[in-house]
């Protein structure tokens, strides 16, 4: 790992839309994360809030307009040799407007929640989404070695979320990377 004072954070939001017991993902069709599954977000534009940014990507990546959006997590990615941390602002929502419909960047997709297609999406996401799932907030650091290995990870419910990133990351080396298993 790189010290922590040679690293620099960059902004990304990530909206999940939820309807009833069905959550919408996209599947990526280009660009970072292409070929898997995920909620709906990106970089933040200049002189865009957080939520303004969610809310654009949101319309633009799959043709909902939030009415409103909940902050429920903040995760910070980091990738093994490389000093850019993805700090990533995670939002849900189930007030909405709009059609769905495929962009350039993404096919949206509806899923029922205990058939979330862990297998064709991002290597973290089967450890946090129970708990997004369970309602709670959360903050979590993952270490990845490449694009699919994490080397170590914590995830922390929050009552309030606020990002823990130096002190988790300080101590990433004790924690031993379990994965859940795929049932």
């Amino acid at each position: 790992m790189t010290a922590t004072a040679n690293l620099t954070k960059k902004m990304f939001t990530l909206v999940f839309v939820r309807e009833r017991n069905q959550l919408l993902l996209g599947m990526k069709k280009r660009g970072f994360g292409k070929g898997k599954w995920n909620g709906f977000g990106g970089k933040l534009q200049a002189n865009e809030t957080i939520v303004q940014a969610a809310k654009r990507e949101l319309e633009e990546e799959c043709g909902l307009v939030a009415n409103k959006l909940e902050k429920i997590g903040l995760i910070d990615f980091e990738f093994q040799n490389d000093p850019v941390i993805f700090e990533v602002h995670v939002f849900k929502t189930d007030s909405y407007h709009g059609e769905v419909k495929e962009s350039e960047e993404m096919q949206p997709q509806w899923f029922d929640m205990d058939d979330i297609p862990y297998d064709k999406m991002w290597a973290d996401d089967r450890i946090w989404f129970p708990v997004m799932f369970s309602g709670a907030n959360f903050y979590a650091y993952f270490l990845f070695k490449d694009f699919s290995t994490i080397l170590t990870y914590q995830l922390k419910e929050l009552s309030e979320i606020q990002s823990h990133f130096t002190e988790f990351r300080n101590s990433a080396n004790s924690v031993p990377v379990t994965l859940p298993q795929e049932e």
